[in-house]
């Protein structure tokens, strides 16, 4: 929702930077460097194994293109014996599959993708412009997700976002402790630097617009279920499609040669491919109107407020929209309790939001961590489907639309512009290029969100890091810019003895709280 990580190299500088941008007070201490090595010498050997894979896809469909299905040459002067009995279906998948892979179609290349958020509209309009035949199959055209709408800077340059969607600019955040101790975040900034504040539904149908612009087909619909898929066979969708007052939707079928879940948290794509169940947050806000004095403090400024009472794991914010403030939180270990955090939130902030009329509440759950399956044969998932939200922080929506455009890019490049039929190891090719760039982030914001937002102690420690100028200058170049920034030796070696003390210190107040 806010501050978010990025990708992170293979020096030590960036290592050590990584902890810097993905949780505002710059952990660069000699443990989550061990660990960060560790993490990456698994990146490394999942990358090896999956390229194994493709490599074997690929020989695998070569091998079966030059002879009939149930005798294809494998090696000289010899036939592909017969599959054993014990052969299970998914085998079975993957050998028709490699068959039909790489064929040339007579036609371009079907694409369906589920789900018009970020993730969804960026993979159609990629898809549409790369010679493919689009379908973009959205339920609400006026879906309004609650989302604080933060978006970095150089998003709006990568997208080529027009300024009419950002409602507000803010440089300025104020961090609030457990007591309400503040800390201004943004002193590094420049006057040309801001984060950008969106409401979802404007730049939501922004980005679904300007796919159907560039040829995407735009589909008012509810997805119900996929059938087929089996060797080159079509998927045929059956979808519910809604015209105008036609509110019960009038069963309709599609056939494809790809798909592509953005369809969210609750993916039923997901359910589809048996892609694994996840962890979930509940993201709960209210946007309230509030007068023009209120207003105005809320010009340029967003404040995140730390607590077990507003979140016993996460935090809470209030953002400001175009003519409004969205306050809200989230939680994973408690989320029957969300409402009582909201009230929380609300009466923290009470003094500045005084007089305040809500004008709607919203609730959607957000992913935790990735999916143990997010490609099978030749279905995809990207975005919140796929579980890519980071923790900490809790953004999503860059790398939403970043893994739909990924994915989409993949599925262009390997089907040769449209002509060609694509397969597992085709659409792998976008699940290991995301993985290479951005697993290793996820892993350590897990560690880190377990380590500051266990207790009150620890949030103070966290508040209290988020006042030193070289974590917040840190932290904005590298979120604006989705850069990895080298850190500073010295400055870190200084950082490092400063996050040792708020950490031991946090330990100490912990181990008095629970004597008394």
């Amino acid at each position: 929702l806010t501050l978010n990580p990025l990708p992170c190299s293979h020096s030590r500088h960036s290592q050590a930077s990584l902890v810097v941008l993905t949780t505002c007070l710059v952990v660069h201490s000699l443990l989550v460097r061990i660990v960060m090595m560790n993490m990456n010498m698994n990146v490394k050997k999942n990358v090896v194994a999956s390229a194994a894979r493709t490599h074997q896809s690929r020989s695998s469909g070569a091998q079966a293109r030059a002879g009939t299905p149930s005798q294809c040459v494998f090696s000289a002067g010899a036939r592909r014996p017969a599959p054993k009995a014990t052969t299970t279906r998914l085998s079975r998948r993957a050998n028709v599959l490699a068959q039909a892979a790489g064929k040339t179609l007579d036609r371009p290349l079907r694409v369906a993708v589920v789900g018009g958020g970020p993730s969804g509209s960026c993979a159609a309009e990629v898809l549409a412009k790369g010679g493919c035949e689009t379908y973009l199959i959205e339920r609400k055209m006026d879906n309004c997700k609650p989302c604080g709408g933060a978006i970095p800077l150089c998003m709006i340059e990568e997208f080529d976002l027009p300024m009419e969607i950002v409602d507000r600019r803010v440089t300025k955040m104020k961090m609030i402790s457990p007591s309400n101790r503040e800390v201004d975040v943004g002193q590094t900034l420049n006057e040309q630097e801001y984060i950008g504040m969106c409401r979802r539904e404007v730049m939501d149908d922004f980005l679904r617009r300007r796919a159907g612009r560039y040829g995407a087909n735009l589909v008012n619909g509810l997805m119900q279920k996929i059938e087929g898929g089996e060797g080159d066979q079509p998927f045929k969708i059956t979808y519910n499609a809604f015209d105008g007052d036609n509110s019960v939707g009038t069963k309709t079928e599609l056939e494809v040669d790809v798909i592509i879940g953005a369809d969210g948290a609750n993916s039923r794509v997901a359910k589809t491919m048996g892609a694994g169940e996840y962890d979930y947050a509940i993201a709960f806000q209210e946007r309230i109107t509030l007068s023009d004095e209120k207003m105005k403090y809320y010009e340029d400024l967003a404040e995140m407020y730390v607590g077990d009472d507003v979140s016993p794991d996460f935090y809470g914010w209030v953002f400001p929209k175009y003519d409004h403030v969205a306050v809200g939180t989230g939680t994973v270990v408690n989320k029957t309790a969300i409402k009582q955090y909201q009230t929380a939130i609300r009466d923290r902030s009470s003094e500045k939001c005084a007089g305040g009329k809500i004008i709607r509440v919203e609730a959607h759950p957000i992913p935790e961590h990735p999916r143990p399956k997010r490609v099978s044969g030749r279905i995809a998932l990207v975005g919140d489907a796929a579980g890519y939200v980071t923790k900490c922080s809790g953004e999503g929506i860059y790398f939403a639309a970043k893994s739909g455009r990924m994915c989409a890019e993949a599925i262009v490049a390997q089907s040769e512009g449209g002509k060609r039929m694509v397969d597992e190891g085709d659409l792998s090719v976008y699940l290991d290029e995301w993985d290479k760039k951005y697993w290793l982030t996820y892993k350590v914001l897990d560690i880190l969100q377990k380590l500051f937002y266990r207790s009150n102690p620890a949030r103070e420690a966290f508040v209290e890091l988020c006042d030193d100028y070289y974590v917040q200058k840190m932290t904005f170049d590298s979120y604006l810019y989705k850069t990895v920034v080298p850190g500073n030796p010295l400055d870190d070696a200084k950082l490092l003895v400063k996050t040792v003390g708020s950490i031991v210190r946090s330990n100490a107040l912990r181990k008095e709280a629970s004597v008394v």
